[in-house]
């Protein structure tokens, strides 16, 4: 579906529209520019330029593909339907990190990942202010700034030295918020993370020995998800299912370094 050419030619694109849609407001936004989704959750012009010029383009790289976008599935959530639909699927979050966007930190990313099937192909994670970009092709392995991506060591029946990392807190839902305690607890090195997709970035490279998902949509995870898998890495639902684009999983969801990593994590959360 996707070749090493291509996989270049859609890098190429999401720069562009960064260039484009996104670095030009970056600390340069007005309030109007700014609105409220829900508490905590801001949406810009940025981020709705970036997505209808990613689907313009996606789209037209790839005849007859679709894409699930976040700002599309805000508006209306049946758009989610197509990740179980039979034409590919483009995932794209125009930029994931928007509180930071808007606060002037460079702490942000564009994610887009293309799924057959809701099985994922390939995925670029681009953060334009730091100068990051990883990529993922199926079966090929994964990269970050050119350089082939490999997660740490398994460190064996302890939790490594590197750090868990997860959401604050004030996103864990009530009913397993008592989880960081307990992964503390079981001797992990726990620390809150601000973006999502480049603390992928930083576990598919060996920076980080897992992060802990508290929440499922599709485009804050599948481009990471198949970066760190492709570097080497391992998902799993807190069940140990595997997890699922189309959401249903056993929340939070694991990636981590190693299966043994994964499994240490799941019992300290499962009590």
């Amino acid at each position: 579906m996707i070749s090493f050419a291509g996989l270049a030619e859609v890098e190429d694109i999401i720069r562009s529209v960064n260039e484009t849609a996104v670095l030009p407001r970056f600390r340069s936004l007005a309030d109007v520019e700014v609105t409220m989704k829900g508490p905590m959750d801001p949406v810009t012009i940025a981020d709705r330029e970036a997505e209808e010029l990613l689907r313009e383009q996606l789209t037209a790289f790839l005849p007859g593909s679709v894409v699930v976008g976040e700002e599309a599935v805000s508006e209306d959530p049946l758009v989610l339907r197509a990740l179980t639909g039979s034409a590919p699927v483009w995932i794209v979050d125009p930029i994931d990190g928007t509180r930071n966007f808007v606060a002037g930190s460079g702490r942000f990313s564009t994610l887009v990942a293309l799924a057959v099937d809701g099985v994922l192909q390939a995925s670029w994670s681009y953060a334009p202010v730091l100068g990051r970009i990883g990529t993922a092709l199926a079966g090929e392995g994964a990269w970050v700034d050119g350089v082939p991506a490999r997660v740490a060591a398994s460190s064996g029946s302890t939790p490594s030295a590197l750090p868990v990392t997860t959401s604050h807190p004030v996103w864990w839902p009530f009913g397993y918020g008592r989880g960081v305690d307990a992964m503390n607890a079981a001797g992990f090195d726990v620390r809150y993370f601000d973006a999502c997709g480049i603390e992928y970035l930083d576990l598919a490279i060996g920076a980080r020995s897992a992060m802990v998902l508290t929440w499922e949509h599709c485009w804050d995870h599948a481009a990471g998800l198949l970066l760190v898998a492709q570097a080497g890495g391992h998902v799993a639902a807190l069940d140990g299912a595997p997890v699922r684009l189309a959401g249903g999983n056993a929340l939070p969801f694991i990636a981590s370094s190693d299966p043994g990593t994964t499994e240490l994590l799941r019992k300290a959360l499962q009590g």
